[in-house]
């Protein structure tokens, strides 16, 4: 009977066959397969070697995680029992099945290294990091009109982040943003990384200079959230830099930024909000996460209201006018958060 590491270079042979099969939502480009993640969905975050002397061994940039071809196999089949990713490739590779009463001892994985989890490496990240004030990150998000970032704890810098081309598999360095994602708890899950040009000409020129890490499901980057206390109100969004534009000129107001409109529509909202301000991104995706997001808040009684930017997104507002932004936001807010928040 073939032992793991046997089974595992048996199905990494013939690494794209196993790919069309288990990631048919991918595709081949070069000697990677890209795919978006192990459920299969569509996308650019997965990518596994085909040829080489690494074929059958992918990676995730998304979450971090990584293996070879049998863990692919467990996660894409949703397994959880080794006797039954094993057969699932013997399967595969039309191997006969062992003998039902045969002892399965020597079925157990002992080659492969336990993977630390992703909120752990967020974690880890964010304490790598330094504090943001003064630093490229800084600089930055003053280009954008955002000139108290470094105010915001969650927000911290890196001078030489690590990169992974999910293309050509290549790795390489660049100064980050980033950005604390929590639970309701505070408790880092994740971060989101923004990598920046190091000649301070923006984001970093590679295919996408933005990614997460971690458990991001209900949890979000958070602005001015009291350590302890209630949140009657508070605003909801995507973006990062849209977020932070409204704390600019509203920074009482508790903010999260839930990075994709998925996330947003799946917020953990706090016991105790009243109303609810979701800023707007104008694109279809940004429109259905408001809407879910609209209608888990009313039936937990919470008022939602969208805020809606003039241009493309509020930062677009915030660099054209500062003071036109603010007008805009006072006619979109209750009177009394008006009172409040734009005083």
């Amino acid at each position: 009977m073939l032992s793991a590491s046997e089974l595992a270079n048996r199905l990494a042979r013939d690494a794209e066959a196993v790919c069309r099969h288990y990631l048919s939502a991918g595709r081949r480009a070069g000697n990677y397969w890209i795919v978006g993640d192990t459920a299969n969905n569509k996308g650019k975050s997965l990518y596994v070697h085909l040829t080489g002397p690494r074929a059958g061994r992918w990676a995730d940039g998304a979450t971090a995680e990584y293996g070879d071809l049998l863990d692919l196999v467990r996660e894409t089949c949703g397994l959880v029992d080794f006797r039954d990713v094993a057969d699932e490739a013997r399967r595969f590779l039309s191997l006969p099945q062992p003998d039902p009463g045969a002892s399965r001892r020597g079925d157990a994985r002992t080659d492969p290294p336990v993977e630390r989890p992703a909120d752990e490496r967020a974690q880890r990240l964010f304490r790598m990091t330094q504090p943001l004030d003064g630093t490229l990150a800084d600089s930055y998000l003053r280009q954008r009109g955002i000139l108290r970032a470094s105010l915001h704890p969650a927000l911290r810098y890196h001078p030489s982040c690590y990169y992974r081309d999910l293309v050509t598999g290549t790795t390489r360095s660049f100064p980050a943003l980033i950005a604390a994602v929590t639970d309701p708890g505070g408790t880092i899950t994740g971060v989101h990384r923004t990598w920046l040009d190091p000649s301070g000409g923006g984001k970093a020129q590679v295919d996408d200079p933005r990614r997460a890490l971690g458990g991001l499901l209900g949890n979000a980057v958070r602005f001015g959230f009291p350590v302890r206390g209630s949140v009657s109100v508070m605003a909801a969004g995507e973006g990062l830099e849209s977020i932070l534009s409204l704390s600019h000129v509203m920074p009482a107001m508790p903010m999260v930024s839930a990075l994709t409109a998925n996330h947003l529509a799946a917020f953990d909202l706090p016991p105790d909000c009243v109303r609810l301000y979701i800023a707007a991104d104008a694109d279809a995706a940004g429109r259905n996460g408001i809407q879910r997001l609209s209608r888990r808040a009313q039936s937990r009684g919470i008022l939602p209201l969208v805020l809606a930017p003039e241009l493309g997104d509020f930062n677009d507002d915030l660099r054209l006018d500062p003071s036109r932004l603010i007008t805009s936001l006072r006619a979109q807010l209750a009177p009394e958060d008006a009172l409040v928040f734009l005083s």
